[in-house]
């Protein structure tokens, strides 16, 4: 899937895009099945809620590791997913940052305070914000269940200092209160990424996002794939965060043929990644 010329020049000046029904119902029906198997796993990769349901599943997307999984390996070598980002990067020369899948449980899912992603990505040592992720929707987004909201053109700002937010089960670097505020009255109103499952969304990573509680009676599953310029890449030392938050892995991605990407999952499910 390649962006358009309009598609390149929307995510330049609003910071994000939208792609309504990019993966089938049988594809996510694979990915889904992959979170629920992963969610029963006990690992420093698997974040829960101060309540017990899972927050957040990290580092699916490699082939080693406790939450390892041929499905969401193959999903990010998929041409739906690759070609968008190394366009909107500027680069056929990039790798997974991280992978994490947010479930957000049906009435205890929590927040994540207003964040750019770059607040915490420069501290890692990222010299620059070449550097996107691609969110795809397991289930069905609405506001009601926590749908991600976002601040067209606020990637343009650049980096704000963030703060350290340790309010919640997952504890990361968010913007402070105060200039959120000035933010926000400054701003067009935030508008939330929502879809049926399936759909997807790119965003750049000094766009400001945030998410509410899940209210509804469902749960509200996504899977983010981070992805950075292998020319950005940071120096690693004894200080880096882990291989689960911070990949060690930057050797460029290539885009996998339907049958190449469409392997991993191939004994799980009838599913294919098939290009469109």
């Amino acid at each position: 899937m390649h962006l358009t010329p309009q598609q390149v020049a929307q995510f330049e000046r609003d910071g994000y895009l939208v792609f309504l029904g990019l993966f089938s119902r049988a594809e996510v029906a694979v990915l889904r099945a992959e979170t629920e198997r992963l969610s029963r796993i006990d690992a420093d990769t698997v974040v829960r809620e101060r309540t017990g349901g899972v927050r957040s599943i990290f580092r699916v997307h490699e082939d080693d590791g406790a939450t390892r999984s041929a499905a969401f390996r193959a999903l990010v070598r998929t041409p739906r997913v690759l070609q968008p980002v190394r366009q909107a990067l500027a680069t056929d020369e990039v790798y997974v940052y991280h992978t994490k899948i947010n479930t957000k449980p049906a009435i205890e899912g929590t927040v994540w305070m207003w964040h750019q992603d770059y607040g915490s990505w420069q501290r890692d040592g990222c010299p620059r914000p070449d550097m996107a992720t691609f969110a795809v929707m397991m289930t069905d987004s609405v506001e009601m269940n926590g749908a991600l909201y976002v601040i067209p053109g606020s990637h343009k700002r650049g980096r704000i200092e963030p703060y350290f937010d340790d309010s919640t089960s997952y504890k990361f670097w968010a913007v402070p209160k105060e200039r959120m505020i000035e933010v926000l009255k400054a701003s067009p109103p935030p508008v939330p990424l929502t879809g049926p499952a399936g759909s997807a969304a790119l965003f750049h990573c000094n766009l400001l996002h945030a998410s509410g509680h899940n209210l509804s009676a469902e749960d509200r599953w996504h899977i983010y794939i981070s992805f950075n310029a292998c020319a950005n890449a940071p120096a690693f030392g004894p200080h880096t965060r882990p291989d689960w938050v911070v990949s060690r892995n930057t050797r460029p991605l290539q885009i996998q043929s339907d049958a190449s990407s469409s392997a991993g999952i191939l004994s799980a499910a009838e599913a294919t990644f098939s290009s469109r």
